[in-house]
């Protein structure tokens, strides 16, 4: 919804804001050793595991495991 109204306020393009809305509708359905990035691309990492609450465990590449929910996170596409 931020992304949206980000758009219609004018401080958003609208590529931006489908690819970010794109990237939230996929299924977070991460698997261990899935890439990931935080939504604001501040960190980068892997999924070490996921726990029976839904939550995911991961590495940032900076070496700290971090656990968060999975719609906070996004997965990286490969260049």
């Amino acid at each position: 919804m931020s992304a949206v109204a980000h758009c219609i306020a004018g401080v958003l393009d609208h590529d931006s804001m489908a690819q970010i809305v794109n990237e939230l509708s996929e299924a977070a359905d991460f698997q261990p050793g899935d890439r990931v990035k935080t939504l604001r691309n501040s960190a980068h990492g892997m999924i070490v595991g996921v726990l029976e609450d839904g939550r995911v465990v991961w590495r940032a590449d900076t070496g700290t495991e971090l656990t968060a929910l999975p719609e906070s996170l996004v997965r990286e596409r490969k260049a």
